[in-house]
Parts: structure tokens; sequence; C-alpha cells
């Protein structure tokens, strides 16, 4: 069962949250991290599917602090709405978003362990939610950001993924990303720059299912 919900910064601030609830026990709960198009109909099939895997998920409109309901597809003008919404994104705020919906006790009632999976944008905070925000995991898919961010060290555990063919993350950031943390799993897939998104030009079906699979693997273990 699908729901909007209304969260609360630390600061006030006000942001929406697409909820899905499991339809059975919950294995744990979810923080599911945006693409800079908003918490739009992938984002939100992204957390139905892991709901359907009895997960809680919880996607917070991070964008919510700039402009309200952001929902854009890949291409044209809805393409540069994005990366215009992107040039003012706080990354700061986005963080204390993110455990707004951590911290949401509705949302979160039966769960006892929460982790957060980012893509893209959401992959960068994914890994700054492990190095400053009390869950129990992270996953980040081709988070952009991340070498920025090396210094931050991730308190629990955290596993990446980035495509080999990937234009916007050259290798030798992957690199001194492994480099820094031996101990995090990083894998790579013969895909571009946001094989996970299906339903865009990006998606790569086959690095997407394989990641996913590790990914739920990943979860399972440190979220039960």
């Amino acid at each position: 069962m699908a729901e909007i919900v209304q969260l609360r910064a630390k600061d006030g601030h006000e942001l929406d949250a697409y909820v899905v609830q499991p339809g059975v026990p919950a294995k744990g709960g979810l923080v599911i991290v945006q693409e800079i198009y908003g918490v739009n109909a992938h984002i939100r099939a992204v957390a139905d599917r892991y709901a359907d895997d009895g997960f809680v998920v919880v996607a917070p409109a991070l964008f919510d602090r700039i402009e309200r309901d952001v929902d854009l597809g890949y291409e044209g003008e809805d393409s540069q709405r994005a990366m215009n919404l992107l040039k003012n994104f706080d990354i700061e705020s986005g963080v204390d978003d993110i455990a707004a919906a951590v911290e949401c006790e509705r949302c979160f009632r039966h769960v006892k362990k929460i982790g957060v999976v980012g893509y893209c944008l959401g992959g960068t905070l994914a890994w700054l939610s492990a190095a400053r925000l009390p869950i129990a995991a992270a996953v980040c898919y081709y988070g952009g950001r991340i070498a920025q961010y090396v210094n931050e060290r991730p308190k629990v555990p955290v596993m990446l993924h980035f495509g080999e063919l990937d234009q916007h993350i050259p290798q030798s950031e992957i690199d001194a990303i492994g480099k820094a943390y031996p101990e995090v799993p990083i894998y790579t897939y013969p895909a571009g720059h946001a094989f996970n998104r299906d339903g865009s030009a990006a998606y790569d079906a086959s690095s997407a299912a394989r990641a996913r699979a590790r990914t739920l693997e990943f979860l399972r273990e440190h979220l039960r």
C-alpha cells in the first residue's frame, strides 16, 4: 500500500515522501534516494519493488526545498529542468531530509534496522548517509560525487555499483574509492550511467538484474 506522507527536517522544513508498506511482516526499512528527476515513476517503481521484497520503503522528495511535486522524464525540457534543479540543490540539506525519512516513526514503527539505497545524486547521498546517519547499511548506485567525499568514512557496511562505460564517472575516481576503502565491495558492469533506470535509453537489463540481486542479498544480511 502506497501513500504520501509529510516529513519534517531538523530545521523545520516539511517535505513529502512516497511510502510503501509491504503486505508481509517487514524484513527491514529502506530509504530510497532519488536521481535529479525527482520522485518520478522510476523511483516509485523502485520503491514498489523493494516493498514487494518485504521492506518498508520511504522515498523522500529532496527537491521540495526548491520546487514541489518534481516528477520529470529524461529528455528535452525535463532534462534541462533537472539540471537546473541540481544547480540549486544543497547537498547538506539533502542529508538532513534523508535523516527526516530515517527518523519517520510513523513509517518505520515496526522496523528495527533501516538502510539507504541511492541512485546517481542519491548514490552520493547514500554514501554521506552511511557516514553521518544512524542507519544499518547503504547501497550506492553510480554516485558521481562520492570521490569528493572520500574522506567521510562510512560507519556502516556499504556496497557500490558503477557502470564501466559511464561517461560521467571516470575509472580513476572508482579506483580512488577502492584504494581508500578496500573493505567496501565495489561492483562494475558492462553498462553506462543510470543502467538501473528502466524506461530510459540508459537501462541495461542484465546489469540491473545482477546489481539488484547483490543489493538484496546485502540488505537482507545487514537489515535482518
